[in-house]
């Protein structure tokens, strides 16, 4: 995933939502509660961890049973620790007390609690990408090092892969094409790290690897749910026995790729990932983050976003404000000559389909200028007004040029844009005479795109010979 591009809006539930999401967490829920059976007993060894004769205490307060119930335990102490809601207080003798962070989980903010939960999340992480602890101390050489290369294990590249599969989880979930909030398949999300793009028919190497990175993710989904980043259905035990069998022929139904892992983003998972992905230098923008800024900043901000997250941006931002001045500012916006100004007048447009007829006197009041009358008599002619004045020939072929250069900004060549460029050609006769004409600062690039999107050969060779023309008039 590259850090280049903005990745898409997230829509995040409220703070208090979260908060209180984050405070039912399996692994949050039992850190908190050992941190507060914290007493003036309670030692710790060197390395802060619960010494052993205390951790089946610890785990009988938590209601922990069976073989893993100390580990269990310890791992919700690690989490107290991280977290602060627990801190050393003497390293020599090992005594602890409560930490400062302890008090914010019932007397902070919403935003106080998710700093908390935040700060448990990196733990888990972290420790999510660490093989079998017994393995590590098999692996210590005589110095007390961990000799990394007989593990088979580097940490830096384990945590980079964490990472990248759970970048792609976040992307997944918050593309409109993406799966939205239904599960993602254990095998799907493995590919996406393995598989390179482009492959056709993946190598049995490829899949060899694919199938070690889902056993992989497999044991560290598990770890990460207690914290609530995700929902995960695990890989069926069965299949890891059956291994080496060859799969059933006949088609796969929902069931058989269930049965293979299934992971989902939760809410409160959602907003964890965007922090770290801030915090990594992404850019990660989240709906209603524009709704207290000006117009200018909305019409440029949502410019990226997919159709429906505009939509939504939009919409918080217009319930901020009074219909009339809002729509006089979102057309002062959407003014200009520049790169950007096509698809801010498109996006314009749009805000402007969700303001009510109490708008209607901003629209009049700019249907003489040359960039914006056009919009303004859709608007008003949509909307059943009366009165509006039928637009002039050079004014029509303006608003044409200007709707694709949108259209080729917001979606490039789209079946889309196809669509509308043959439509255009078919029903203007003459279109590509007249349109060279016109004084936009896209129009030999839209007459180029015309050309090249029309499958009609006649018609394209006609569309880039108005580019040319068009080009030539303007000097370039």
């Amino acid at each position: 995933m590259s850090d280049s591009a903005p990745l898409p809006p997230v829509r995040l539930r409220s703070e208090a939502e979260l908060a209180l999401a984050a405070l039912s967490t399996p692994l949050l829920s039992r850190a908190a509660r050992l941190a507060r059976w914290a007493g003036p007993d309670t030692r710790v060894d060197a390395g802060g961890e619960l010494v052993e004769e205390q951790l089946p205490a610890a785990a009988e307060l938590l209601g922990l049973t069976g073989d893993d119930a100390a580990a269990y335990a310890g791992e919700a102490w690690r989490v107290a620790l991280d977290a602060g809601l627990v801190e050393i207080a003497d390293e020599e003798t090992g005594t602890v007390a409560a930490g400062e962070e302890l008090t914010l989980l019932t007397g902070g903010s919403p935003r106080d609690v998710l700093a908390v939960w935040q700060a448990a999340l990196e733990t888990v992480i972290a420790d999510a990408s660490v093989p079998d602890l017994d393995a590590i101390v098999d692996a210590l050489d005589e110095g007390g090092e961990v000799d990394f290369s007989s593990l088979g294990w580097d940490p830096e590249a384990e945590a980079d892969f964490l990472d990248g599969v759970l970048g792609n989880l976040y992307l997944l979930a918050v593309s409109e094409s993406g799966p939205g909030e239904a599960p993602v398949p254990l095998p799907a999300l493995a590919a996406s790290m393995i598989v390179p793009s482009g492959m056709g028919e993946p190598t049995n190497d490829v899949l060899e690897q694919v199938s070690d990175a889902m056993m992989r993710l497999d044991d560290q989904f598990r770890a990460l749910e207690p914290i609530g980043l995700v929902e995960y259905q695990p890989v069926d035990e069965a299949l890891m026995g059956d291994a080496e069998e060859e799969p059933a022929a006949g088609p796969v139904g929902e069931a058989d790729v269930a049965r293979y892992g299934m992971v989902r983003l939760t809410p409160l998972g959602a907003y964890g990932l965007r922090a770290r992905l801030l915090e990594a230098g992404f850019e990660a923008p989240a709906v209603g983050e524009l709704a207290d800024k000006g117009a200018d900043a909305l019409l440029d901000g949502t410019s990226g976003f997919p159709q429906g997250a505009a939509q939504a941006e939009t919409e918080q931002w217009l319930a901020r404000r009074e219909p009339l001045p809002a729509a006089r500012e979102l057309l002062a916006a959407a003014r200009g000559e520049d790169a950007g100004a096509p698809l801010r007048r498109l996006r314009c447009q749009q805000a402007l389909s969700l303001v009510g007829p109490e708008a209607e006197p901003a629209l009049r009041e700019v249907l003489d200028d040359p960039e914006l009358g056009g919009l303004a008599r859709v608007w008003l002619t949509e909307g059943g007004a009366l009165d509006v004045p039928a637009p002039s020939q050079d004014m029509i072929f303006w608003l044409t040029i200007d709707t694709v250069a949108a259209q080729l900004a917001a979606e490039g060549n789209s079946e889309e844009l196809q669509a509308l460029v043959e439509g255009l050609a078919r029903q203007h006769a003459g279109f590509f005479a007249e349109a060279w004409r016109v004084d936009h600062p896209d129009t030999a690039d839209v007459l180029e795109a015309m050309g090249r999107l029309h499958p009609d050969k006649k018609v394209a060779k006609e569309a880039r010979k108005a580019a040319f023309k068009a080009r030539s008039q303007h000097g370039g």
